[in-house]
Protein backbone atom coordinates (compact mmCIF):
# COMPACT_ATOMS: atom_id res chain seq x y z
CA UNK A 1 0.00 0.00 0.00
CA UNK A 2 1.40 3.23 -0.80
CA UNK A 3 -0.19 6.76 0.95
CA UNK A 4 0.27 9.64 1.74
CA UNK A 5 0.39 10.90 5.47
CA UNK A 6 1.09 13.33 7.51
CA UNK A 7 4.91 13.14 9.73
CA UNK A 8 4.51 13.79 13.47
CA UNK A 9 8.08 13.38 14.60
CA UNK A 10 10.59 16.13 13.04
CA UNK A 11 13.57 14.96 14.76
CA UNK A 12 17.23 15.30 13.51
CA UNK A 13 19.19 12.43 14.81
CA UNK A 14 23.08 12.12 14.57
CA UNK A 15 24.34 10.07 12.05
CA UNK A 16 28.54 10.81 11.97
CA UNK A 17 29.56 8.47 9.36
CA UNK A 18 28.20 8.87 5.95
CA UNK A 19 25.83 12.54 6.82
CA UNK A 20 26.38 14.74 9.85
CA UNK A 21 22.73 14.60 10.52
CA UNK A 22 19.23 11.95 9.59
CA UNK A 23 15.90 13.90 8.19
CA UNK A 24 12.59 12.91 9.64
CA UNK A 25 11.36 10.90 6.72
CA UNK A 26 9.59 12.26 4.10
CA UNK A 27 9.15 8.28 2.86
CA UNK A 28 9.05 5.80 5.27
CA UNK A 29 9.25 2.03 3.10
CA UNK A 30 10.14 1.23 0.12
CA UNK A 31 9.20 -0.51 -3.11
CA UNK A 32 12.01 -2.70 -3.68
CA UNK A 33 12.64 -6.24 -1.89
CA UNK A 34 16.22 -6.30 -0.94
CA UNK A 35 16.61 -9.26 1.04
CA UNK A 36 19.35 -7.80 3.15
CA UNK A 37 17.42 -4.54 3.85
CA UNK A 38 16.58 -3.26 7.65
CA UNK A 39 13.80 -1.46 6.44
CA UNK A 40 11.55 -4.58 5.92
CA UNK A 41 12.24 -5.58 9.18
CA UNK A 42 10.22 -3.12 10.03
CA UNK A 43 8.09 -2.42 7.49
CA UNK A 44 7.95 -5.37 4.95
CA UNK A 45 5.48 -4.16 2.58
CA UNK A 46 4.73 -0.59 0.82
CA UNK A 47 5.43 2.80 1.29
CA UNK A 48 4.10 5.89 3.30
CA UNK A 49 5.60 9.36 2.01
CA UNK A 50 4.78 13.02 3.39
CA UNK A 51 2.33 15.07 2.45
CA UNK A 52 3.04 18.80 1.34
CA UNK A 53 2.72 20.22 4.92
CA UNK A 54 4.83 17.60 6.21
CA UNK A 55 7.53 18.32 3.79
CA UNK A 56 7.24 22.28 4.77
CA UNK A 57 8.03 21.30 8.21
CA UNK A 58 10.90 18.91 7.47
CA UNK A 59 12.36 21.96 5.73
CA UNK A 60 11.78 24.28 7.80
CA UNK A 61 13.12 21.88 10.40
CA UNK A 62 16.56 21.25 8.73
CA UNK A 63 16.43 25.13 7.92
CA UNK A 64 16.71 26.24 11.59
CA UNK A 65 19.30 23.22 12.87
CA UNK A 66 21.78 24.21 10.29
CA UNK A 67 21.54 27.52 11.52
CA UNK A 68 22.46 26.70 14.89
CA UNK A 69 24.27 23.80 14.42
CA UNK A 70 28.25 23.40 15.64
CA UNK A 71 29.44 20.70 13.41
CA UNK A 72 32.83 21.56 12.97
CA UNK A 73 34.23 21.83 9.27
CA UNK A 74 35.55 20.62 7.16
CA UNK A 75 35.24 16.77 8.14
CA UNK A 76 34.90 13.41 6.57
CA UNK A 77 31.09 14.35 5.60
CA UNK A 78 32.30 17.60 3.54
CA UNK A 79 34.79 19.88 3.27
CA UNK A 80 32.29 22.93 4.25
CA UNK A 81 28.34 21.95 4.40
CA UNK A 82 26.85 20.07 6.92
CA UNK A 83 24.85 17.20 5.24
CA UNK A 84 21.97 15.78 5.83
CA UNK A 85 20.64 12.03 5.18
CA UNK A 86 17.30 12.80 3.05
CA UNK A 87 16.17 9.50 2.41
CA UNK A 88 17.89 6.47 5.51
CA UNK A 89 14.49 5.08 5.40
CA UNK A 90 13.66 4.76 1.50
CA UNK A 91 15.01 4.86 -1.81
CA UNK A 92 14.41 8.66 -2.49
CA UNK A 93 15.27 8.18 -6.14
CA UNK A 94 12.90 4.84 -6.77
CA UNK A 95 9.77 6.75 -5.05
CA UNK A 96 10.71 10.25 -6.17
CA UNK A 97 7.54 10.77 -8.03
CA UNK A 98 5.69 10.48 -4.92
CA UNK A 99 7.45 13.31 -3.51
CA UNK A 100 7.81 16.81 -4.33
CA UNK A 101 11.25 16.57 -5.13
CA UNK A 102 12.50 19.61 -7.14
CA UNK A 103 10.94 21.31 -4.26
CA UNK A 104 13.29 19.63 -1.87
CA UNK A 105 16.71 19.56 -4.29
CA UNK A 106 15.63 23.44 -4.19
CA UNK A 107 15.79 24.06 -0.98
CA UNK A 108 18.86 22.53 -0.49
CA UNK A 109 20.56 23.94 -3.66
CA UNK A 110 19.56 27.56 -2.56
CA UNK A 111 20.77 26.87 1.52
CA UNK A 112 23.60 28.38 2.57
CA UNK A 113 24.67 25.75 4.97
CA UNK A 114 23.29 22.62 4.17
CA UNK A 115 23.59 19.86 1.37
CA UNK A 116 21.15 16.89 1.02
CA UNK A 117 22.31 13.44 0.67
CA UNK A 118 20.68 9.74 -0.16
CA UNK A 119 21.66 6.42 -1.25
CA UNK A 120 20.27 4.87 -4.31
CA UNK A 121 19.70 1.41 -6.03
CA UNK A 122 18.12 3.07 -8.90
CA UNK A 123 19.09 5.79 -11.80
CA UNK A 124 16.56 7.83 -12.15
CA UNK A 125 17.43 10.14 -15.29
CA UNK A 126 14.13 12.52 -14.44
CA UNK A 127 16.44 13.71 -12.01
CA UNK A 128 19.51 14.72 -14.48
CA UNK A 129 16.79 17.47 -15.88
CA UNK A 130 17.37 19.33 -12.43
CA UNK A 131 20.92 21.76 -11.62
CA UNK A 132 21.54 21.38 -7.70
CA UNK A 133 24.51 23.01 -7.92
CA UNK A 134 26.62 20.27 -6.61
CA UNK A 135 24.50 20.91 -2.97
CA UNK A 136 22.43 16.79 -3.03
CA UNK A 137 24.81 13.90 -3.34
CA UNK A 138 23.59 11.01 -4.55
CA UNK A 139 25.13 7.36 -3.22
CA UNK A 140 25.02 4.68 -6.06
CA UNK A 141 25.07 1.60 -3.87
CA UNK A 142 27.57 -1.10 -5.45
CA UNK A 143 28.44 -4.98 -5.27
CA UNK A 144 29.23 -7.69 -7.84
CA UNK A 145 26.03 -7.65 -9.91
CA UNK A 146 25.46 -11.56 -9.57
CA UNK A 147 24.87 -10.72 -5.93
CA UNK A 148 22.19 -7.68 -7.23
CA UNK A 149 20.86 -10.02 -9.25
CA UNK A 150 19.66 -12.29 -6.44
CA UNK A 151 19.64 -9.79 -3.11
CA UNK A 152 18.32 -6.85 -5.37
CA UNK A 153 15.81 -7.88 -7.35
CA UNK A 154 14.21 -5.29 -10.02
CA UNK A 155 16.80 -3.08 -9.31
CA UNK A 156 18.70 -0.85 -11.22
CA UNK A 157 21.97 -3.42 -12.94
CA UNK A 158 25.21 -2.40 -11.33
CA UNK A 159 26.55 -1.32 -15.07
CA UNK A 160 23.79 1.25 -15.28
CA UNK A 161 24.41 2.77 -11.82
CA UNK A 162 28.57 3.26 -12.79
CA UNK A 163 26.84 4.45 -15.75
CA UNK A 164 25.66 7.00 -14.47
CA UNK A 165 27.97 8.54 -12.36
CA UNK A 166 29.29 10.78 -14.98
CA UNK A 167 25.73 11.88 -16.14
CA UNK A 168 24.75 13.10 -13.31
CA UNK A 169 27.99 14.53 -12.10
CA UNK A 170 27.95 16.84 -15.81
CA UNK A 171 24.37 17.16 -14.37
CA UNK A 172 25.68 19.11 -10.92
CA UNK A 173 25.11 16.57 -8.15
CA UNK A 174 27.61 15.48 -6.30
CA UNK A 175 28.14 11.77 -6.68
CA UNK A 176 29.47 9.44 -4.26
CA UNK A 177 29.68 5.61 -4.22
CA UNK A 178 28.61 2.79 -1.21
CA UNK A 179 30.03 -0.34 -1.20
CA UNK A 180 27.07 -1.67 0.78
CA UNK A 181 26.48 -3.99 1.88
CA UNK A 182 29.38 -6.08 1.74
CA UNK A 183 28.69 -9.60 1.55
CA UNK A 184 31.56 -12.48 1.82
CA UNK A 185 31.42 -15.68 0.15
CA UNK A 186 33.84 -17.70 -1.85
CA UNK A 187 35.43 -15.66 -4.63
CA UNK A 188 34.31 -12.58 -2.78
CA UNK A 189 37.61 -10.70 -3.83
CA UNK A 190 38.39 -11.53 -7.22
CA UNK A 191 34.14 -10.28 -7.97
CA UNK A 192 35.04 -6.97 -6.00
CA UNK A 193 38.17 -7.01 -8.03
CA UNK A 194 36.51 -7.02 -11.30
CA UNK A 195 33.56 -4.69 -10.30
CA UNK A 196 36.52 -1.92 -9.15
CA UNK A 197 37.92 -2.36 -12.88
CA UNK A 198 34.80 -1.25 -14.53
CA UNK A 199 34.66 1.68 -12.32
CA UNK A 200 37.76 2.15 -12.98
CA UNK A 201 37.09 1.94 -16.49
CA UNK A 202 33.94 3.99 -16.90
CA UNK A 203 34.73 7.14 -14.81
CA UNK A 204 35.87 10.01 -15.93
CA UNK A 205 39.28 11.19 -15.36
CA UNK A 206 38.11 14.47 -14.13
CA UNK A 207 35.53 13.52 -12.19
CA UNK A 208 37.48 10.46 -10.47
CA UNK A 209 38.99 12.87 -7.47
CA UNK A 210 35.47 13.86 -6.76
CA UNK A 211 33.75 10.33 -6.57
CA UNK A 212 34.63 9.24 -2.98
CA UNK A 213 33.46 6.10 -1.52
CA UNK A 214 31.96 4.10 2.34
CA UNK A 215 31.65 0.60 2.94
CA UNK A 216 29.77 -1.35 5.08
CA UNK A 217 30.24 -4.56 5.71
CA UNK A 218 26.93 -7.24 6.20
CA UNK A 219 24.85 -6.85 9.20
CA UNK A 220 21.55 -9.46 9.27
CA UNK A 221 18.36 -9.90 11.21
CA UNK A 222 16.95 -13.13 12.98
CA UNK A 223 13.86 -11.67 11.91
CA UNK A 224 14.52 -10.63 8.77
CA UNK A 225 16.21 -14.11 8.09
CA UNK A 226 13.21 -15.88 9.40
CA UNK A 227 11.02 -13.99 7.23
CA UNK A 228 12.89 -14.62 4.50
CA UNK A 229 13.10 -18.38 4.61
CA UNK A 230 9.28 -18.02 5.26
CA UNK A 231 8.72 -16.16 2.17
CA UNK A 232 11.10 -17.84 -0.05
CA UNK A 233 13.25 -15.29 -0.91
CA UNK A 234 16.85 -16.05 -2.30
CA UNK A 235 20.08 -15.71 -0.59
CA UNK A 236 19.82 -16.75 2.85
CA UNK A 237 22.95 -19.09 2.06
CA UNK A 238 24.63 -16.02 1.37
CA UNK A 239 23.67 -14.02 4.35
CA UNK A 240 23.07 -15.98 7.14
CA UNK A 241 26.25 -17.43 8.06
CA UNK A 242 26.89 -18.33 11.61
CA UNK A 243 30.35 -20.19 11.06
CA UNK A 244 31.55 -16.59 10.24
CA UNK A 245 29.31 -14.35 12.13
CA UNK A 246 28.52 -13.17 15.74
CA UNK A 247 25.45 -11.80 17.59
CA UNK A 248 24.58 -7.92 18.29
CA UNK A 249 21.99 -6.90 19.67
CA UNK A 250 21.10 -3.33 18.29
CA UNK A 251 20.38 0.15 20.19
CA UNK A 252 16.88 -0.61 19.16
CA UNK A 253 17.03 -4.23 20.55
CA UNK A 254 17.20 -6.16 17.14
CA UNK A 255 19.13 -9.58 17.25
CA UNK A 256 21.45 -8.77 14.57
CA UNK A 257 24.28 -10.72 13.46
CA UNK A 258 27.33 -9.45 12.25
CA UNK A 259 31.09 -10.78 10.89
CA UNK A 260 32.86 -12.38 13.83
CA UNK A 261 34.96 -9.16 14.79
CA UNK A 262 38.27 -10.90 14.58
CA UNK A 263 37.30 -12.44 10.79
CA UNK A 264 35.76 -8.85 10.39
CA UNK A 265 39.15 -7.35 10.51
CA UNK A 266 41.34 -9.09 7.75
CA UNK A 267 37.96 -8.84 5.52
CA UNK A 268 38.17 -4.73 6.32
CA UNK A 269 42.03 -5.10 5.67
CA UNK A 270 41.63 -7.26 2.24
CA UNK A 271 38.41 -5.11 0.77
CA UNK A 272 40.91 -2.02 1.57
CA UNK A 273 43.80 -3.81 -0.05
CA UNK A 274 41.97 -4.36 -2.98
CA UNK A 275 40.42 -1.08 -3.41
CA UNK A 276 43.75 1.00 -3.30
CA UNK A 277 45.38 -1.21 -5.29
CA UNK A 278 42.61 -1.09 -7.99
CA UNK A 279 41.06 2.20 -7.52
CA UNK A 280 43.82 4.56 -5.41
CA UNK A 281 41.55 7.77 -6.73
CA UNK A 282 38.38 6.40 -4.96
CA UNK A 283 38.89 7.39 -1.43
CA UNK A 284 37.38 5.67 1.88
CA UNK A 285 35.55 8.11 3.50
CA UNK A 286 34.61 5.07 5.87
CA UNK A 287 34.80 1.51 6.61
CA UNK A 288 33.24 -0.51 8.94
Amino acid sequence: MIKEVTRKSMIIRPSGRSTDYISPSFGYGCLYNCTYCYMKRHKPEGLDYADTRSVTDILTEIDHHAWFDTTEKPNQTHEKYITYDISCNEDFALHAKYHDWERIFGFFRDHELALGSFATKYVNEDLLKFDPKGKVRIRFSLMPEKLRKELEPNTSSILKRIGAINAFKAAGYDVHVNFSPVVVYDGWLDDYAELFAILNSQVKKEYKPEVKAEVIFLTHNEDKHEYNLANNLPGEDLLWRPDIQENKISQYGGKNIRYEHTIKHNFVYLFREAHDKAIPWNTIRYIF
